[in-house]
């Protein structure tokens, strides 16, 4: 029996991640998975219901769980706060807690969408399927950081260490092995010290990988190369600041952050799953929000916390199959028939069910 922690949070959250559910039972049924589930709070609902953007009890039931599905956190309610008490500090909690330090975003164009893409059709006609690993517990969100008491100067220190370089480059390459052998590790060595570590270490663990083939780039050309020839790239590998950044601007390529997924694994313990989207407070409750991006961070959790490779193909063929018959929720609306999010939902749980 694997046990799944749900984890509604806010705004759109509820809403998605309720489709996911839908989802996840449907393939559980078909595959005869035993899942047992749970919810709980999280972000601005944390802060309501029991003080704490990630709650103890919250805590408690994740770290006793298989896997997490998150859905959105934070709004214009709770931007007041703080310190510890901000929704985005609940998150950051989160992942320290289950120690993941490897997020993963798929970034791929569907054929079906790609005259959502900001880019020109001949740039990404042949495909576009690029893997972000962001190191996500270190760097610079988790360094020294303070200001002094006139508040007229403030600091943040990003720092990593030879260990927590080699471990996520290691992902890389191994991820790297299922796909087209290919690794681009992305820093600023030619300013930052820390960088200079970063691509020493990564040399060091690509001669570990001698069928990976390994290059290097600055994050600058890196942004850059991502709007000109995005084909260039098949797995990025980056630290946290820089794959914050660089894992936005390579979601838009897709024509909406609505379809992106992630995962957030470590050696052990439960992976955390959320949409690379936020909240959408201005959507929230209007059955407007696209749930795909979570659907297939929930195909993300039958592959990588339950090892489920089928059930996790399957999911992300039905995916396919909706969008190829020409529905779409508002976000991704050009030259389809416009749907709710409960309808998108239920329509890919269906395609599974009948399939």
């Amino acid at each position: 029996m694997k046990k799944i922690v749900w984890l509604p949070g806010d705004g759109i959250g509820p809403e998605v991640l309720t489709q996911a559910r839908r989802v996840v039972d449907v393939i559980a049924d078909k595959y005869g998975l035993e899942l047992s589930h749970s919810e709980e709070l999280v972000g601005g609902a944390g802060i309501d219901g029991a003080g704490h953007p990630f709650p103890e009890k919250t805590k408690k039931a994740c770290l006793e769980s298989d896997a997490v599905m998150l859905g959105a956190v934070g709004g214009p309610k709770w931007d007041h706060f703080t310190g510890e008490m901000r929704c985005e500090s609940g998150l950051l909690a989160m992942r320290k807690a289950l120690n993941v330090y490897a997020n993963l975003r798929p970034v791929r164009v569907f054929q079906a969408l790609i005259q959502c893409s900001p880019l020109k059709n001949e740039r990404i006609q042949d495909g576009l399927d690029i893997m972000i690993v962001r190191e996500l517990t270190g760097g610079i969100y988790f360094g020294e950081k303070g200001s002094d008491e006139s508040r007229e100067t403030a600091w943040d220190t990003m720092g990593y260490s030879r260990m927590e370089v080699e471990r996520i480059v290691r992902l890389a390459c191994d991820l790297a092995r299922k796909r087209s052998k290919r690794v681009t590790s992305v820093d600023k060595a030619n300013v930052l010290v820390v960088s200079q570590l970063w691509r020493k270490t990564a040399g060091a663990v690509a001669q570990e990988n001698p069928d990976i083939s390994m290059d290097y780039l600055y994050v600058d050309n890196t942004a850059m190369q991502l709007v000109v020839h995005p084909e260039r790239f098949d797995v990025i590998v980056t630290g946290n600041l820089f794959g914050d950044i660089l894992s936005d601007e390579a979601a838009v390529l897709t024509g909406s952050l609505g379809m992106l997924p992630s995962a957030s694994l470590g050696d052990s313990g439960p992976g955390l799953y959320e949409p690379v989207h936020g909240s959408a407070p201005d959507i929230a409750g209007q059955d407007m929000a696209n749930p795909i991006g979570t659907i297939l961070s929930a195909a993300m959790m039958l592959r990588y916390s339950l090892g489920n490779e089928a059930a996790a193909k399957e999911v992300e063929a039905a995916v396919d199959a909706v969008l190829d018959q020409g529905y779409r929720t508002a976000d991704i609306a050009q030259g389809g028939t416009v749907i709710g999010c409960a309808e998108m939902g239920s329509r890919i749980a269906e395609y599974i069910k009948n399939n």
